[in-house]
């Protein structure tokens, strides 16, 4: 399942048990459309092993300012409450795949 996420849930999603996987994203970025649909289907995949969901940069400026977002999309990869990878750009669902499982 995908989750949206907020300055207001961020906190609580990062110290929760499971790994989380942020992609920051904007309505109006090409790429960011290009990746949704295969953030969708890995968030399907990983449901239950991993929280994955989608953070709206317009939306939610400080914590794109407090990761250092200058490019959409960013997927971050938490463990534990801390970044552990990072993906810019568009990526095939192979390479998302691959980064997920380094997170079990």
């Amino acid at each position: 399942m995908e989750v949206t996420i907020t300055s207001e849930n961020f906190a609580s999603l990062k110290a929760g048990n499971l790994p989380l996987v942020v992609d920051f994203w904007a309505t109006w970025c090409g790429p960011c459309r290009m990746v949704a649909p295969i953030i969708t289907e890995l968030a399907e995949e990983y449901d239950g092993k991993l929280v994955v969901g989608k953070c709206d940069v317009e939306e939610n400026e400080d914590l794109a300012a407090e990761f250092g977002i200058r490019n959409i999309p960013t997927i971050l990869f938490f463990k534990q409450g801390e970044v552990v990878d990072k993906v810019i750009g568009a990526q095939s669902k192979a390479s998302l795949d691959a980064k997920f499982k380094t997170l079990l």
